[in-house]
């Protein structure tokens, strides 16, 4: 059965929202040609995702995100992303934002690599870019905003 999950790993958090969260990501997957299988989002702390990103992609910095595509059928979901709710809070303020607007960007950042997309190099951060606002505007579809 597809579903999307939410885990906390090191931090306390609560996502807002959860249900019309995930109709609103489900909807993304789909508009995408895409099929849901399973999606695990884990909320952590900065030394945790630090602590993944050491030692499965041998990089030593933070990060706000990493996202890990277990698909093996190709337009089928399966994955987890692992999302540092410290950076989260910190990209809030750097760019005066609320906090559940940044987790969503966060999110939808993540599933949009799974859905293809890439942001090394202008063109492709900048489509990026497009395709993360675009489907913010799609929350209130779902009753997010």
């Amino acid at each position: 059965m597809p579903a999307i999950s939410f885990f906390i790993e090191a931090v306390s958090y609560n996502l807002p929202q959860k249900l019309k969260v995930k109709k609103w990501l489900k909807a993304v997957i789909e508009k995408e040609g895409f099929k849901l299988q399973e999606l695990n989002f884990i909320f952590c702390s900065d030394e945790y995702l630090l602590g993944i990103n050491q030692q499965y992609l041998n990089h030593d910095t933070y990060t706000d995100i990493i996202t890990f595509d277990n698909s093996e059928v190709e337009k089928q979901i399966v994955s987890d992303i692992f999302i540092s709710i410290e950076r989260v809070k910190e990209n809030a303020k750097t760019f005066k934002t609320l906090e559940f607007d940044e987790v969503c960007r966060i999110m939808i950042h993540g599933t949009l690599h799974l859905l293809g997309y890439k942001d090394k190099g202008k063109a492709a951060k900048t489509l990026m870019t497009q395709k993360e606002d675009e489907y913010l505007g799609y929350r209130s579809e779902s009753g997010l905003i």
